[in-house]
C-alpha cells in the first residue's frame, strides 16, 4: 500500500501548527488538562472494550470478503444494477443482524464496497448496522416508553433505505462509472477451490464470533436475551471451533496468507484514523458520564423543548460523539432527566449510534469527503426532521 509523501511545505505547516498549539493552549488550566486526560482515558477504554472483541473480528471478516467473496455475487445482490428491493433489503437486514457500533461496522463496509457493492446499498448497510440494534430497540421501548421505542425502530429502518437511495441518486454518475470499472475484473479461471456452502459456513462462523462475543446483557429486559448472554462464551467457542476447522481443512497456505495480509491492510488503513478520532472526541466531549472540554450542562441546556435548533443540535452532537453499543440509552436517559425534549431525544438516537467523528474519518478515507459530508448531512437533516415531527405529536 503506497503512501503519498508529504511535501516539505506541508511538513513545515504541520510543525507550525504544533508550535502554535504548544505555545497558546493553556495546558495548566483544569478544564484543558482534564480534557486531555479524558481523551486518553477514552482511548484506553476504547482499546480495552472494543478493539479485541469488535474491531479485530470485523477486520478478519472484511479481509475474507475482499479475498474470498465472489465479486459477481456481490454485484448481483448489492451492485448498482441489482433490483432495489433486493439490494436494500439485503443491506439493511444484514447490517441489522450484526448489531455493531459505528466503528466496528467500518471494516465490513469497506470490504463489500471494495468488492463492487453499489454506493446506495453499501451506505444502507453502513447506517443499519449501528442504528438498528434489536436489543437497543427493545431497551429503548422499556426505558423511554413504547412510543419512543416504536418511533426509533420504524424511523431507523426507513432511514437505512432512504439515506442509501438518496446517496445513490446524488452520486449516480460516479457509481455507474465505478460499476463499469468493476465489470472489467474477470472471475478467476479454473475450478473454484470451495463450494458456496463451504464459503458460507466459513463466513457465518466469523460473523457468529463477532455477534456473540459482543452480546450485551439486557439486565432483565429480556430473559431469553440474558440466557444467551450467560452462555455467550460457549456459543462463541463453538463458532471458533467451526472457523478453525474450515480454515485448516478448506484453505491452503496461500489462501490463509492472502486473508491475513488483507486483514493487516484494513488494520493499517482504519486504526490510525479511529484512534485519532477517539482522542479528539474524548478531548471535546469525554466519556459517557464524564466532562471534557465542552461542559455537559451546555449540551443538556441546548436540547430542551422541540425547536429546530434543539433537534438540529441533538442530531449534530450525536453524530460527532462516539457511542459504544447500547451506551446511547443511559446517555439519553440522563439528558431526558436534565430536561431534554422527546423530539431531540429521537434525533440523537437516530444520528448518534450510526455516526461518530472517528467513523467519519474512516468513511472519508474510502469514499472521499464529498460523499462523506453528504452522508453526514443526510443523517443529521433527516434525524432533525424526524425529531421535529415526533416532538410535535408525542
Amino acid at each position: 500500500m503506497s503512501v503519498k509523501e508529504w511535501s516539505p511545505n506541508k511538513k513545515l505547516l504541520v510543525l507550525f501548527g504544533v508550535f502554535l498549539a504548544a505555545y497558546f493552549i493553556p495546558f495548566q488550566a483544569p478544564r484543558v488538562s482534564g480534557a486531555i486526560n479524558e481523551a486518553f482515558l477514552m482511548l484506553s477504554e476504547y482499546a480495552q472494550q472494543h478493539v479485541i472483541l469488535c474491531l479485530i473480528p470485523a477486520m478478519f471478516i472484511a479481509g475474507a470478503i475482499t479475498v474470498f467473496l465472489n465479486q459477481q455475487a456481490v454485484m448481483r445482490y448489492l451492485g448498482p444494477d441489482a433490483k432495489r428491493l433486493t439490494a436494500y433489503g439485503v443491506a439493511s437486514v444484514s447490517g441489522a443482524i450484526l448489531a455493531v457500533c459505528s466503528c466496528t461496522v467500518l471494516p465490513i463496509f469497506k470490504g463489500i464496497y471494495k468488492k463492487g457493492a453499489g454506493l446506495g446499498p453499501a451506505i444502507a448497510f453502513l447506517y443499519s448496522g449501528p442504528a438498528i440494534n434489536i436489543l437497543a430497540i427493545v431497551l429503548s421501548a422499556k426505558v423511554f416508553g413504547l412510543k419512543l421505542g416504536i418511533a426509533r425502530t420504524v424511523t431507523a429502518i426507513l432511514f437505512s433505505v432512504v439515506i442509501g437511495w438518496l446517496m445513490a441518486q446524488i452520486f449516480k454518475k460516479d457509481d455507474e462509472k465505478r460499476a463499469a470499472d468493476a465489470r472489467l475484473f474477470k472471475a478467476p479461471l479454473g475450478e473454484k477451490p470451495r463450494t458456496l456452502g463451504q464459503t458460507s459456513i466459513y463466513m457465518a462462523s466469523m460473523i457468529g464470533i463477532l455477534v456473540f462475543a459482543n452480546w450485551a446483557n439486557s439486565r432483565g429486559g429480556s430473559p431469553v436475551w440474558d440466557a444467551i448472554y450467560h452462555a455467550k462464551w460457549w456459543i462463541t467457542g463453538g463458532f471458533a471451533v467451526v472457523l478453525a476447522y474450515t480454515v485448516i481443512r478448506w484453505f491452503n497456505a496461500d489462501d490463509r496468507m492472502a486473508w491475513v495480509v488483507a486483514t493487516r491492510d484494513f488494520a493499517l488503513q482504519i486504526l490510525p484514523l479511529l484512534f485519532g478520532g477517539v482522542l479528539v472526541a474524548g478531548f471535546l466531549l469525554g466519556r459517557p458520564g464524564h466532562e471534557a472540554l465542552i461542559p455537559n450542562s451546555w449540551v443538556a441546556g441546548l436540547v430542551g423543548g422541540n425547536s429546530i435548533f434543539a433537534n438540529l443540535f441533538a442530531s449534530a452532537a450525536g453524530a460527532l460523539m462516539y457511542f459504544a453499543t447500547l451506551t446511547e440509552i443511559p446517555i439519553v436517559q440522563g439528558l431526558l432527566g436534565a430536561g431534554m425534549g422527546q423530539g431531540p431525544a429521537l434525533a440523537l438516537l437516530l444520528a448518534g449510534p450510526s455516526l461518530s467523528l472517528p467513523s467519519m474519518l474512516v468513511i472519508a478515507g474510502e469514499i472521499g469527503w464529498k460523499k462523506t459530508l453528504t452522508y453526514v448531512g443526510l443523517v443529521v437533516a433527516l434525524s432533525t426532521l424526524a425529531g421535529l415531527v415526533f416532538g410535535a405529536i408525542a
